[in-house]
């Protein structure tokens, strides 16, 4: 009896023993598996924000001092970059806006309502026709432009473009453009607006190619400033100077001069209040429609030649210019020219801010020459700077 007891008793904690283990097996795996859980799992997590409810929304001091916390966590010189700039005369039309905004982060978000009115378009359809508000949205640094999925205006009865050689010289006809977004509805109107037209137009009698677009850059010096395209290129080896780029360049007969002497040129250039991209491209040279905050969309070290006339001056916020000349260097190959050309600015200004700005990039001055500039009367004390600077073949750092 006795036996039969111990027996039974030892059978009942074998049992619990067993039954323990089988627990605490099923414990440990469940632990395991909730903590260490597969991401090929065919039931994935249910993610917090799946099931909490959302956040109180924040107050406009709570958003500030969020996006302070942010930016106080970025390297400075990223905050500089992509902090908007004032611009140095204040409000400018063509930018409604008074200052610039590099195209670096997410700028479109800042301007909801432009936006909203440039994405409302049917996918597969035609794109409104609305140039200005792209270019509204391009200036305040909303690039890329994020319309994709639709057709851009065209004009309706769109002829061929003239032939080379003579495009080069040649006005095209007025059905290659869309005349909805400018004043002049046609390249009569445009090449007239020098002599009759008042008021400031970009560029505004470089579409007579009859007129100063003739001689430019061609013909003899009359000032120091002035110099010319042959005796820029007299600087290197003949045939080495390729490839290259003109920094607003009008209408681009910088750049047919330039196909002239079996160089290339992509010309940047903004629409702004005429059809420049649409000319450059009739002329048979290529226009590259980018911001003067933009990144250049080269690779380091491929470029011979860099050219701009009249835009790099001090309307210009000094830190985007700074970034911009670093810009020009970065894409010039060794050896290669960044041509200066008519920079201006007010007489103190030059000795105190931009030749100190220019000369800290680190090119190697060809030449350089300072001239009053006396367009818009000598009580304005403006300063032109010409300048032909390299970029060395060996670093120096």
């Amino acid at each position: 009896m006795d036996n039969n007891l111990q027996t039974a008793r030892l059978f009942s904690c074998n049992n619990l023993f067993f039954l323990l283990l089988l627990l605490s097996s099923n414990l440990i795996t469940l632990f395991i598996s909730i903590t260490f859980s597969s991401s090929c799992s065919l039931k994935p997590q249910l993610q917090p924000s799946a099931v909490e409810p959302p956040p109180p929304a924040s107050t406009e001091d709570e958003k500030r001092e969020t996006s302070n916390l942010a930016a106080a966590d970025l390297p400075p010189e990223f905050i500089a970059f992509t902090s908007p700039q004032k611009l140095p005369f204040g409000f400018n039309k063509n930018f409604d806006s008074d200052q610039i905004f590099p195209p670096v982060g997410s700028p479109c978000t800042l301007f909801p309502d432009e936006l909203r009115r440039y994405m409302s378009y049917k996918v597969n359809g035609s794109c409104p026709d609305d140039e200005i508000l792209a270019q509204k949205l391009l200036l305040r640094g909303c690039e890329p432009l994020p319309r994709r999925r639709c057709r851009p205006a065209a004009a309706a009865a769109s002829a061929e473009p003239y032939p080379l050689p003579d495009s080069l010289w040649s006005t095209p006809p007025d059905s290659s453009v869309v005349w909805t977004a400018y004043t002049c509805k046609n390249y009569s109107c445009l090449i007239n607006r020098g002599r009759t037209q008042k008021g400031f137009d970009d560029c505004k009698d470089c579409f007579d190619l009859n007129g100063r677009e003739k001689n430019r850059w061609t013909e003899k010096r009359t000032s120091n400033l002035d110099f010319t395209i042959d005796e820029v290129l007299a600087v290197k080896k003949p045939g080495s100077v390729r490839i290259g780029l003109d920094i607003g360049g009008g209408t681009a007969t910088f750049a047919v001069r330039m196909r002239e002497r079996n160089i290339t040129i992509v010309t940047t250039s903004m629409n702004l209040n005429g059809p420049f991209n649409n000319f450059i491209a009739s002329r048979g040279v290529v226009p590259l429609y980018i911001s003067i905050s933009q990144r250049l969309p080269f690779f380091d070290n491929t470029l011979d030649i860099i050219h701009s006339m009249h835009v790099l001056s001090n309307w210009i916020p000094t830190d985007l210019l700074h970034f911009f000349i670093f810009d020009i260097y970065r894409v010039l190959r060794p050896g290669g020219l960044f041509w200066l050309d008519h920079f201006f600015c007010v007489g103190d200004q030059l000795a105190e801010v931009y030749a100190p700005l220019i000369e800290s990039v680190g090119f190697e001055k060809v030449k350089w020459e300072v001239g009053r500039k006396l367009d818009r009367g000598p009580e304005l004390n403006e300063m032109y700077l010409s300048a032909l600077l390299e970029k060395p073949l060996k670093n120096s750092w």
